[in-house]
């Protein structure tokens, strides 16, 4: 699997920063429609090569390793005009050239390989670590989020420097680095920057909790983003404290880190979720969703020596992915897909791999295998292995990020080697978060930094129950292998056959006293009961005129400041509610798989839906058939090549009438399906928003046939194909299909790209997302008379929408743990009792307006700035 991703980087990529797997091209900054900031760890210096070097040396090969290392020290320019991200070009390429540096002088010592080794790549470290300097020129010592290669931070030429705001992982994820250099060099400059910046967050951190935000401004060292959790924009910061003390022996990292893991486990720490909070007030979740890379934790918690946690957190997460194939970005409580794409992330891999080596547990290699067997069967393409789009329907991105070479193989080989597979003992080496290597050795080497304590504020923390060394594997688990099964077990069924329910924090500091506060998908506007608890709230309902419901709060007119604070959440869970109606009546994203030679169903592109026509969603085994382009292209007339089109998918450019005169003319021609190819150039799922085709007005009964829209780029894809291979035949789908194995074995010319032939015996129907989209009804299938498509929208009115004065209206609400109480039905559908309300109340519109909050506590405005940043952030 490594030589299929890597050969393929080097042959159709290099020396480019990232291989385009889908299209086997190298992606280059600035040639490829921006991606926002995912480009940012994009610099034009093979950023895949050099995080995949010492990767090579883990898998023993050591001579593609040799050759690697001429080439980075031959080809890479760290010299260029352009604006990186300082985090990633730390962790990917620093990281890459000191990992690569670290096993390089490990060979040239054995003798074999590497003896004509001079440091060079520490030398470009060096070179690196100088120009990321100028992102520390700040009062507070947090580096700018970016920096430009050439010209530094605020420089005329540099176009960057004016940020105010950095991640807490992105300026606490720089002392493994940046200390090994100094150690490696004798240069202290970089330890002594990265240890500043991590003392000015230590010193931020909210003193009543021990948490630290997710947002911070580098020059006044304000919390801008005040919820708290394990994941996306921290994750790195806890995992760089207790390794920096591993690595460098300074008790001040580990009593930091023993600090926060206390604040983690108080408040975050739901086993077996992991929940975001609010930092001033910690018993508040903050969200109801988690997003992909907590699942880092587990293996942090193994290297603490928690191991029961870690054991809950990684089983729940590992249901998730039986569940849908891969782990999504984000996922809610209730284990349905909030942010559907996988970039092919390791974090999972990581945890298994470290459980595996503190348990013996052979559980964890079945994990592993799994993990193998789905990257093979859903993600495995002709030039590589492409992220998922949606792991829904297994659509494809044209991506392949360097952090799969570095971390995903180096972890998933560990998992299954053996002493002997290894040609140095792993044990000498400390993992970055990208998995590089670093050299224990180091701790005793160049120590040009204090190491005495200068922090005196640790006796409020109770300490009793953490051992201030490391823990040793062999020791830390029982010697009983039901021990961990025991731990597991409850949770083998979290995901698919119940409905966790817990105690919400609410509720549990009530007792057994007053009840749990309303919850707005529990309530009736019909129900006496409710509106009581609505007045008591500060919470009105006002009928207006047109037959719509308005809620109207007014905090100060709350029985309690409990009370109105139930009545924010209340309104914020409404606001919540809401949008997730109307994402689940939206239709949903469709497949089109390539199945005929050479791909055999390994391709799958992102295509959108159409308001007629077939409904693929009710025809399971969807419309194959070869593809062939019509004439006029634009199938906006009478089709004049009808015996070409005839039994086939028709593929035809956008543009100069309705989609459904499209349809209709095709389906006159004889074709059993249309893919619409978008006409703006450069167009991609990657960067735009997917849309359905609308109809056009009239009725559209009479077209059966399915139509599906892709954007230019994938088009191409499928156009290309034609060109090279003539007949092309693609599935339309609203879920891609197990590939046609049996096929693909009998393709010779792909055998040697197949030697790990993946194991199809999973039935398709055990990757059904139960909570999937695809599965509720479509609704609005008139067409608005609109001729091109509309962006994805409702396709009804008849749902509740909230909006907020002064506040974000499709911002996230908090609610409690407990956000899982409904009854669970097949296929996730909504609570019996929202559907009554829904059939009774169609035409119910929530809107709800909040006045000025002066008068209530004063954070209370802390609360307001914290939910308005809910659905801001990204990953």
């Amino acid at each position: 699997m490594f030589d299929h991703a890597y050969s393929n980087y080097m042959e159709h990529a290099y020396p480019a920063d990232e291989l385009m797997p889908l299209t086997c091209r190298g992606r280059v900054r600035g040639q490829e429609p921006s991606r926002g900031d995912v480009d940012d760890a994009l610099g034009k210096f093979s950023l895949t090569l050099i995080d995949t070097l010492d990767t090579l040396v883990v898998l023993n090969k050591t001579k593609e390793f040799e050759e690697a290392v001429k080439k980075v020290i031959k080809d890479v320019n760290l010299d260029n005009d352009i604006v990186v991200s300082v985090f990633e070009t730390n962790i990917r390429v620093l990281g890459g050239l000191l990992g690569g540096h670290s096993v390089a002088i490990m060979l040239k010592e054995k003798g074999e390989y590497m003896q004509w080794y001079n440091g060079e790549l520490l030398h470009m470290a060096k070179e690196l670590g100088y120009k990321l300097l100028p992102a520390f020129n700040t009062t507070s010592g947090l580096p700018y989020p970016r920096v430009n290669l050439k010209f530094g931070v605020r420089h005329p030429e540099a176009r960057t420097g004016t940020e105010s705001d950095t991640c807490t992982a992105c300026a606490g994820t720089l002392i493994l680095e940046f200390a090994a250099l100094s150690r490696f060099t004798g240069t202290s400059i970089f330890e002594e920057y990265a240890r500043k910046a991590l003392d000015f967050i230590w010193e931020k951190r909210q003193r009543s909790s021990n948490l630290v935000g997710v947002t911070i401004n580098i020059h006044t060292g304000d919390w801008v983003r005040k919820d708290s959790g394990v994941g996306a924009g921290i994750d790195s910061y806890y995992e760089y404290l207790l390794k920096a003390y591993v690595l460098l022996g300074d008790d001040s990292f580990l009593e930091r880190f023993n600090t926060h893991y206390d604040a983690i486990m108080r408040y975050i720490s739901q086993p077996p979720l992991l929940l975001d909070v609010h930092i001033h007030k910690p018993m508040l979740n903050a969200r109801t969703w988690m997003d992909s890379l907590l699942a880092f934790f587990p293996g942090l918690q193994v290297l603490k020596g928690d191991i029961r946690p870690a054991i809950e957190t990684h089983e729940m997460l590992y249901q998730v992915i039986k569940k849908h194939n891969f782990l999504p970005e984000a996922f809610t409580t209730d284990f349905r897909v909030h942010w559907a794409q996988h970039p092919l992330r390791p974090e999972f891999a990581e945890s298994t791999y470290f459980l595996y080596k503190a348990t013996g547990d052979p559980y964890y290699l079945e994990v592993g295998k799994t993990l193998i067997e789905n990257l093979n069967k859903y993600a495995r393409v002709p030039c590589g292995f492409a992220a998922m789009k949606d792991v829904r329907t297994g659509s494809h991105e044209d991506r392949m990020d360097s952090f799969f070479l570095a971390e995903m193989f180096k972890y998933l080989y560990l998992l299954f080697a053996d002493k002997e597979d290894m040609i140095f003992d792993i044990e000498d080496y400390i993992f970055t978060t990208e998995a590089h290597l670093l050299p224990l050795w180091l701790s005793t080497t160049n120590q040009t930094i204090s190491k005495k304590n200068t922090s005196t504020e640790y006796t409020e923390l109770d300490d009793s129950n953490f051992d201030w060394t490391c823990p040793n594997t062999q020791i830390l688990f029982p010697n009983d292998p039901m021990f961990a099964q025991s731990i597991r077990e409850p949770l083998k069924n979290v995901v698919d056959k119940s409905c966790p329910r817990g105690i919400s924090r609410a509720e549990e500091s009530l007792g057994s006293g007053p009840k749990p506060p309303l919850r707005a998908r529990d309530f009736m506007a019909s129900n006496p009961e409710h509106l009581e608890i609505l007045k008591k709230m500060g919470v009105s309902l006002i009928h207006l005129k047109d037959g719509r419901v308005q809620l109207v709060q007014h905090a100060v007119q709350a029985a309690s400041s409990l009370d109105a604070e139930d009545g924010l959440r209340f309104m914020q869970e409404m606001i919540e509610l809401s949008s997730q109606q109307q994402k689940e009546q939206q239709l949903p994203p469709r497949a089109v798989q390539i199945v005929s030679h050479p791909f055999f169903g390994r391709v799958v592109l992102t295509a959108g839906p159409a308001q007629f026509g077939m409904d693929l969603s009710k025809h399971k085994a969807g419309t194959r058939g070869f593809v062939a382009t019509i004439k006029p292209y634009n199938g906006c007339s009478e089709i004049t090549n009808p015996e070409a089109v005839k039994d086939k998918i028709a593929l035809m450019q956008r543009g100069q009438c309705m989609f459904a005169e499209k349809a209709r003319n095709i389906q006159k021609a004889g074709a059993i399906g249309g893919i619409v190819i978008d006409d703006n150039e450069g167009s991609s799922s990657d960067t735009a928003p997917l849309f359905q085709m609308a109809g056009d007005g009239k009725n559209t009964d009479d077209i059966t046939i399915p139509m599906l829209f892709l954007f230019n780029k994938e088009g191409n894809i499928i156009l290309d194909a034609i060109r090279e291979y003539e007949a092309v035949e693609v599935l339309l789908s609203d879920k891609a299909k197990d590939r046609d194995l049996e096929m693909e074995n009998m393709d010779q010319k792909s055998s040697e790209n197949d030697s790990h032939k993946p194991n199809s015996e999973e039935a398709p129907s055990e990757s059904q997302d139960a909570g999937a989209v695809s599965e509720e009804p479509e609704g609005g299938g008139e067409g608005s008379g609109v001729g091109d498509p509309d962006p994805l929208s409702p396709a009804s009115t008849d749902s509740a929408s909230v909006s907020m004065a002064d506040e974000d209206p499709h911002a996230s609400g908090p609610t409690e743990a407990s956000a899982l109480e409904p009854a669970c039905t097949p296929g996730d559908s909504q609570p019996q009792e929202q559907n009554t309300q829904t059939e009774a109340n169609s035409k119910a519109h929530w809107d709800s307006k909040v006045q000025p909050m002066e008068s209530i506590l004063a954070d209370w405005n802390e609360d307001i700035e914290a939910f308005e940043m809910m659905e801001k952030d990204e990953l």
